[in-house]
């Protein structure tokens, strides 16, 4: 099992690291759109890149750095594509690269984990990184993943450089919830959507990029992650699919869930090892929270409950990771939110 010094912090568990990834499927279009601009002459300086987790972000943003750092098209490897074995990617690969900028969580050698910001030391590297001259192909291509953690002192910072665009410099945000981002930011890009594709399109990609043999998993990942490639393949990698049904099993027990039952989960989630498994816990705990409140407005119900558990168990994630918290309590408390939500919609029907 992987733990955080071995994911960085704009990486998939069990997932290639974009920068290394050469195929992306389903966003031909958004594909296009980029190459049409850059064909004209006509770049935007900023463009943020959005979507659900796993859907090909990060992918898209690196096949897009490529080329404009020099990469030679490849139409084998699809609108954006280029070859592994161009230099520029080869360089883009080796993390050598002297103009490229990646900005993402920095990695706390302290306590040993990633940090839950974007810090503003981190921002601050993109005004003095565009500053310098370009080298042999004369643009400067930074990315930021994802933009969703910058915080307000980081986000203000990177302001400054979209404000003033750079000669020959693009930037290529990333967000998995765009409508975080302050709106002096969203304004200032160009906005491009990734969506999923089809679920059978995503149910082949898993077959021919993993050894899996069980159709079942493949399907259980591909629905879990609403046909988001990249998210299934880390769900089946990372044994999401197990703790999804722990997850749902948990959920349809509402009230008649136990303390022992909360107790063993919480222990599974604070023990050594587990440091993978517990944000996959709370995305599946939080999809599951959304799903029960559209369930209940479909129905003409109050959603309320559900709602607001989400919300607690958001910030109960956001605060372990910014203030370092118990893992155990942490777990514990937001366990606990699916017996008080359930009693509260089963309050609410009598």
């Amino acid at each position: 099992m992987s733990t955080d010094a071995d994911i960085t912090s704009d990486q998939q568990p069990g997932c290639l690291h974009p920068r290394e990834r050469y195929d992306l499927m389903g966003q031909e279009a958004a594909e296009q759109a980029f190459c049409d601009a850059w064909s004209s002459g006509r770049l935007h300086h900023a463009w943020l890149i959005t979507g659900p987790r796993g859907v090909g972000k990060a992918t898209w943003a690196w096949r897009a750095a490529r080329r404009v750092l020099g990469a030679r098209p490849d139409d084998r490897h699809g609108v954006l594509g280029s070859s592994p074995d161009d230099p520029v990617c080869q360089t883009i690969e080796a993390e050598a690269n002297p103009d490229l900028l990646l900005l993402r969580r920095p990695y706390d050698d302290k306590r040993k984990r990633w940090r839950a910001e974007i810090t503003i030391e981190e921002a601050r590297r993109a005004p003095e990184f565009f500053s310098k001259s370009a080298g042999q192909g004369g643009w400067r291509v930074c990315l930021v993943d994802a933009a969703d953690d910058m915080n307000v002192n980081s986000a203000n910072a990177l302001l400054k450089t979209l404000e003033e665009p750079p000669l020959r410099g693009i930037l290529f945000l990333l967000a998995h919830s765009p409508g975080r981002l302050p709106a002096t930011i969203r304004s200032r890009c160009r906005k491009l959507d990734l969506r999923p594709p089809e679920a059978g399109v995503t149910r082949d990609w898993l077959s021919a990029q993993s050894d899996l043999d069980d159709p079942s998993v493949i399907e259980a990942a591909t629905t879990l992650a609403r046909n988001a490639p990249g998210r299934a393949m880390a769900l089946i990698q990372s044994g999401g699919v197990s703790m999804a049904r722990e997850v749902d099993s948990m959920i349809r027990s509402g009230t008649n869930l136990t303390d022992s039952d909360i107790r063993r989960m919480a222990d599974q989630l604070s023990a050594k090892g587990s440091e993978a498994r517990r944000p996959v816990f709370y995305e599946n705990l939080q999809t599951r929270f959304k799903d029960e409140a559209r369930s209940l407005a479909a129905d003409g119900e109050d959603p309320t409950p559900w709602l607001k558990a989400w919300d607690e168990v958001s910030a109960l994630v956001r605060d372990a990771d910014a203030l370092y918290l118990d893992a155990k309590q942490t777990a514990l408390s937001a366990i606990g939110l699916i017996r008080q939500a359930s009693a509260q919609v089963r309050a609410a029907r009598r």
